[in-house]
């Protein structure tokens, strides 16, 4: 063993379980030793004291001198000496791979510290085992005896080609541990450099007792200064409590600046190593934020005159070599004083100079200043303002500002680059776009009177530069936010304009659609129109809450709508107005246009202080005025019975032209005085379902009295069912509209009668319905006593009419004169041909004897001669004239 290296045998299996305790050992023996060799004097190898000691406590005694192993090596610091060196590997030649360690130890002076830095790192085991050669890390060395040695922290084990991070040590010595099996080791392996470094930079103030980095800083004794983690820049120790209490006097602020910030990230709420910082003296005080991972540009203050910050990380056994944080602390009376912020009802953000925010308190106004209002501000400070409104499930607010007092001078160049107050409106400080601003304000012609944001949230960044001013002074007003296009009310109520003069068509919705409209709701829309036009409107979505929906009619009306509800009019010049509906649940109202001479249409949305549904989107369209029987229908009066009936009908009706919002068909039928209209529909198929979305694409609307609400039909009448209206006057009034949308169905027949009610009748009285009719109205092959009652048409003689027979004689004759004529033509243009033919050369003598013999010849064969002879020459004969002849 003298002639060889230093060689630790141990079995592979009882490699890991053992090292440390090894290198601990190996580490004591090396600090009793009177005197270190070294392998090169360059190395900065030197005897070691025999009474070395340290503020932490270490102290040597002189034991009995024994040599150090030849791959050990042991750097101290000494009065005088080097402060600074490199290390590298040993050369080692190992044939038969035995488990070889060697112990690199770092002794730093009284008042020192060492820093160490590796600058090559190749070793050959495999992370994250490192079974066959590795480097462990011990920093944290406290006393020198076998059992602290023994127990002291790890600082990690590393091998492949990435080097451990830069370490400083906690007390006065830190010690490498190299163990390889390799056959043969060089310098080139690993190397680095090492220092002995002031240990004063990191006695941030006054230390507190049995803690290694807990300091109280008094502002009497260190107004400024800088704060380190207890290893910064190495990579700081686990399972560390480090206390930093900052104690001002009165009027004084702490402001504390990280200007380096690197910790272990453990997850967004920091579960494992963090910076907490409290606005106060201790742990109780109030907490300012807790950070971890990387932070840039972190910059806190107290409220008032104390601080305490905490540094904590845990004891884990992942390999972290974070290194810490660095920054700069600073008392001082100039800071911006926070009495600004409570002249209204703002609320400090704890940690910034002087950040507030402003929530609302549900429609709630104040006044808002910058610092040092009315007196000229601070120069080169910045202040933000957070002013946001309500956003719940009920509540959605929006910000509206108005300037009062505004005094920031413009720069040199008349711009905006030394002082300015820039105002967000979209909410770009989420996701911290504040280059992005809406307005830049600063000198006097460039303020807005008033701004508004788009949302719940407005800011304002304030930047006071180097000119002075006196700044400025605001109203804010929280108004609630409906998210509804159009022209918004002055006042900021639910109250929205549509002009045909500004926009001839577009959208409008209930408030914050599709999300749920808030309870304690009432909404108005104006539909105005100019006097030559109308305004169509029809709705895509309908859901409004009603507690008590008719489950088969559609919730129509008063009786059903009593919670929700939605509401339409006809407004006119004089200032009345005329209902057309009122909707709710999933019953849609149909399309809808403004009566002729209407100014246009008002549309209400009321709700209530209970449950909330989402409400509904529909259009608006502004259109020429149609006629007052719109596109088709008619004015009936004067006749006792008559059928109305849908366009195309029995064929499927169908939508308005390209480019129109509606059709329109409007009939008014009108009766004699004292009588009422008897209305019976025998066929009805609209499209539109009114208990499941109600009528929204095609829709007819029946008027009992031209005072009262109409009703509203739409779906398919089953055969079996009765659709039967009784008019309260002597008028009706049916409207029939079909939307942009419509797909088309069959429509609907009517039959519509003049009718009285009562016992006594001097016509005709229906056996069932009871309905007086005339009596002329009886045996017209129409059912004019209403639905389920065919008594008129009842007991009725068929007369059946006597054959005539002069159509069909006059039609053959004149067919057999017409052939007659046909003929006669054909066989007078045979008769010219003939005369043309006597012209002809006479045949030769004894042809008329051969053509006897011919015909003697064919009658004794009993063939019947050839005639030349043609039909025509027999007519000819006939009707022979003079002049044929």
């Amino acid at each position: 063993m003298n002639d060889k290296l230093h060689r630790h045998s141990m079995a592979p299996a009882h490699r890991h379980t053992s090292g440390r305790s090894l290198v601990l050992s190996l580490f004591y023996v090396q600090i009793i030793c009177l005197q270190v060799t070294s392998a090169s004097p360059s190395d900065g190898l030197t005897v070691l004291d025999a009474n070395l000691t340290s503020g932490s406590g270490l102290e040597l005694t002189t034991p009995t001198a024994t040599a150090a192993p030849k791959c050990d090596q042991t750097f101290v610091s000494r009065p005088g000496g080097p402060v600074n060196g490199t290390f590298h590997a040993p050369t080692l030649t190992n044939p038969h791979n035995h488990s070889l360690q060697c112990l690199y130890t770092f002794l730093a002076g009284p008042g020192q510290r060492v820093e160490l830095l590796f600058t090559s790192f190749t070793l050959r085991g495999t992370p994250p085992e490192c079974v066959h050669e590795y480097m462990d890390v011990y920093s944290e060395v406290v006393v020198p005896e076998p059992a602290e040695l023994i127990n002291s922290p790890f600082g990690g084990r590393y091998c492949g080609p990435r080097p451990p991070r830069r370490r400083v040590s906690l007390y006065r010595a830190l010690a490498l541990g190299f163990y390889t099996d390799k056959n043969l080791t060089t310098p080139e392996l690993f190397s680095g450099r090492y220092a002995f470094v002031n240990d004063s930079e990191y006695e941030v103030g006054t230390p507190a007792p049995h803690s290694p980095c807990s300091f109280t800083v008094h502002s009497t004794r260190k107004r400024t200064g800088v704060i380190l983690s207890p290893t910064y820049p190495g990579a700081y120790p686990k399972a560390l409590h480090c206390t930093y209490q900052f104690v001002g006097q009165p009027g004084q602020r702490v402001r504390l600046e990280f200007r380096d910030f690197d910790l272990f990230f453990g997850g967004p709420h920091c579960p494992f190593d963090f910076v907490k910082v409290y606005d106060g003296p201790d742990n109780s005080s109030a907490v300012i934020g807790t950070y971890c991972g990387q932070q840039r540009n972190l910059v806190l203050y107290s409220s008032e005159s104390q601080l305490y910050v905490t540094f904590v990380t845990l004891q884990r056994t992942a390999n972290t070599q974070n290194r810490g944080f660095k920054g700069i602390f600073e008392f001082s009376e100039s800071f911006v004083k926070l009495d600004f912020i409570s002249k209204n009802d703002g609320e400090h953000i704890r940690g910034s100079e002087c950040d507030q925010k402003i929530l609302s308190k549900k429609e709630s106004s104040g006044l808002v200043f910058s610092p040092n209002y009315p007196f000229p501000y601070i120069p080169k400070i910045v202040c933000r303002y957070f002013i946001y409104g309500m956003q719940d499930s009920q509540h959605l607010e929006r910000v509206r500002l108005e300037f009062i007092k505004f005094e920031i001078p413009r720069g040199e160049k008349g711009d905006c680059t030394d002082g300015y107050l820039k105002v967000y409106l979209k909410g770009q400080e989420a996701t911290d776009s504040y280059d992005k601003f809406d307005h830049e304000i600063c000198g006097e012609e460039s303020r807005p009177a008033v701004v508004s944001s788009d949302g719940p949230r407005l800011v304002m960044v304030f930047s006071s530069g180097e000119l002075q001013g006196r700044g400025f002074k605001a109203k804010y007003t929280f108004e609630t936010e409906y998210r509804i296009p159009g022209t918004p009310a002055p006042d900021g109520s639910c109250t929205f304009t549509y002009r045909s003069t500004s926009r001839k068509r577009g959208e409008f919705n209930s408030p914050r659609y599709p999300s749920n409209y808030p309870s304690d709701t009432n909404c108005t829309y104006l539909f105005l129109a100019t006097p030559n036009e109308q305004v169509t409107v029809v709705f895509d979505n309908f859901k409004v809450r009603a507690d008590s929906a008719n489950a088969t009619g559609g919730s129509y009306g008063a009786m059903y709508c009593q919670e929700d509800w939605l509401e339409m009019y006809n407004i006119y010049r004089d200032g009345t107005e005329k209902l057309i509906g009122r909707y709710c649940h999933m019953t849609a109202p149909g399309p809808i246009e403004s009566n002729r001479g209407a100014l246009g249409l008002k549309v209400i949305l009321h709700a209530d202080s209970e449950g909330v549904y989402s409400g509904f989107k529909a259009r608006y369209v502004f259109e020429v005025a149609k006629s007052i029987f719109g596109d088709c229908g008619g004015n009936v009066s004067s006749v006792e019975y008559g059928v109305i009936s849908s366009p195309n009908f029995p064929e499927n009706y169908d939508g308005p032209g390209r480019g129109l919002a509606s059709k329109t068909c409007n009939w008014y039928v009108t009766v004699r005085p004292k009588f009422k209209v008897l209305l019976n529909f025998e066929r009805f198929a609209v499209e539109g379902d009114p208990n499941a979305r109600g009528c929204p694409a095609a829709v007819l609307r029946l008027w009992h009295t031209l005072e009262s609400a109409p009703l509203e039909m739409c779906g398919e009448k089953a055969s079996s069912e009765k659709w039967q209206y009784v008019s309260e006057s002597n008028s009706l009034r049916i409207s029939f509209i079909t939307a942009d949308k419509a797909v088309g169905a069959q429509g609907f027949r009517a039959v519509w009668t003049e009718v009285t009610e009562g016992p006594s009748c001097d016509q005709f009285q229906c056996e069932k319905s009871g309905f007086c009719i005339s009596d002329k109205l009886r045996c017209n092959l129409v059912h004019n006593c209403g639905a389920e009652d065919n008594s008129d048409e009842a007991h009725c003689a068929v007369d059946v009419p006597p054959k005539d027979y002069t159509v069909p004689i006059v039609s053959v004759l004149s067919v057999c004169v017409t052939v007659l004529l046909a003929l006669c033509v054909w066989c007078h243009r045979k008769r010219r041909r003939r005369r043309r033919g006597l012209h002809r050369p006479l045949p030769p003598p004894g042809s008329c004897a051969v053509a006897a013999a011919i015909v003697s010849s064919a009658s004794s064969s009993g063939r019947r001669p050839p005639s030349r002879q043609h039909v025509c020459d027999e007519l000819g004969e006939r009707f022979a004239s003079v002049d044929s002849v």
